[in-house]
């Protein structure tokens, strides 16, 4: 038998829970939830009700450890695994000691509500996280289910984003005998609602930025420290962003490595490093607009700036290859299969590119992007500054 049952409970309670369900929790001495989800359980369920703490998880691991040996019920909104308590203890117990009973899950019920297939509907997560993660889901036509944001709260980005014409539907208490369902577009007043409400979207107006790396110039702040488009496509491509995997973008200006490279998962982890507040200021703001609010941003001059950063899978170099030490703190700070890519534009840059390709190998490649102008009343090609990069992995 687990240590630990973790059953999923619904806004119906009780009599919407299966009978094994009820069975562990009648049988447990030690039940965990929430006041709201303990309040749900008869008379019949007789072991200890406590209450979860606030904060919560720093706390999770001792609770389980001072009740191990008892029979422990946890409770959990619908199904535990998704955006819930049930992974978390599965971390820190393991699966041969937890078993989970789940419900059906708000957004299963939400999709049986609207009709929408759930697999053509993205589920945008916002509980304990910056509302700025909306951002890259909203494109025309999308359906969206955002969990953790109020109605207004989510109108508002809707609209400051140019989505006011989208339509919005608030769904509470699903499946509960309290259950309400409310619509409205963006730009309808939306007064408080209840907190186990799901605000389902319908994406409409708005600019639609494209998902793979090359966003447009002018979606960035800047001072003219850019990756300019063409220039970042190739090198995101280099650096190859993997789910999960931790970029430095080094000598970052306005960020826009580092942004497209977040944009490319949600694991997507990175650092920008730049010496200049201005423009650590503009990658803030950068990665606010374009849905990285977690990019994390150290002020300071590199090689110094990167001693304390945790070790990373790719690092960019954007800005500053003639810096003593710093290629060398770059390339040491990899593991094997590891990448480095760095551009440069100056004469001494590209020597010092050159002399690292001679050195390590890898690939060194001239980067060269004219666009048409007007030259009088005809049209020329007006070529921009030639970008000399070189790529390699670590060994």
């Amino acid at each position: 038998m687990p240590d630990v049952h973790v059953v999923g409970i619904g806004a119906d309670g009780w009599p919407g829970l299966a009978a094994t369900a009820q069975s562990r929790l009648v049988e447990a001495d030690v039940l965990f939830g929430s006041r709201r989800q303990l309040a749900l359980l008869p008379g019949a369920v007789r072991g200890e009700r406590l209450p979860w703490p606030s904060p919560l998880m720093p706390a999770l691991p001792g609770l389980l450890d001072a009740h191990r040996g008892r029979r422990v019920c946890v409770l959990a909104s619908g199904d535990p695994m998704h955006h819930g308590i049930g992974a978390a203890i599965l971390r820190i117990l393991g699966p041969g000691r937890v078993a989970v009973l789940p419900h059906a899950s708000s957004m299963s019920l939400a999709c049986a509500r609207l009709g929408w297939a759930m697999e053509e509907v993205e589920v945008v997560g916002l509980v304990g996280r910056p509302v700025q993660h909306l951002h890259p889901y909203l494109t025309p036509g999308r359906r969206l289910l955002v969990l953790g944001a109020g109605a207004a709260t989510v109108a508002g980005i809707l609209s400051t984003r140019g989505y006011e014409g989208s339509r919005l539907t608030v769904l509470e208490q699903l499946g509960g005998p309290g259950e309400r369902i409310r619509h409205g577009s963006a730009a309808s007043p939306w007064p408080a609602g209840d907190q186990l409400a799901i605000v389902a979207v319908e994406c409409a107006g708005g600019p639609a930025l494209p998902a793979v790396p090359g966003l447009p110039d002018d979606a960035y702040v800047h001072d003219g420290q850019l990756t300019k488009r063409e220039v970042r496509a190739v090198t995101l491509a280099r650096l190859a962003p993997v789910p999960g995997q931790l970029l430095w973008d080094v000598g970052a200006g306005a960020g826009s490595v580092a942004v497209e490279w977040m944009r490319g998962h949600r694991s997507c982890r990175a650092v920008a490093v730049e010496s200049d507040p201005t423009r650590a200021a503009r990658i803030r703001e950068n990665a606010l607009a374009l849905g990285v609010p977690d990019l994390s941003i150290v002020e300071g001059r590199a090689p110094a700036a990167l001693a304390a950063l945790p070790g990373p899978d790719a690092v960019f170099v954007g800005g500053g290859v003639t810096e003593p030490g710093l290629l060398e703190a770059c390339w040491a700070a990899l593991s094997p299969g590891g990448r480095l890519v760095a551009n440069a534009v100056t004469l001494e840059s590209e020597a010092v590119l050159a002399a690292w390709h001679a050195t390590v190998g890898g690939d060194l490649t001239r980067i060269e992007v004219s666009r048409a102008g007007a030259v009088g009343g005809f049209t020329a090609w007006r070529p921009a500054l030639p970008v000399v990069q070189w790529a390699a992995v670590r060994s």
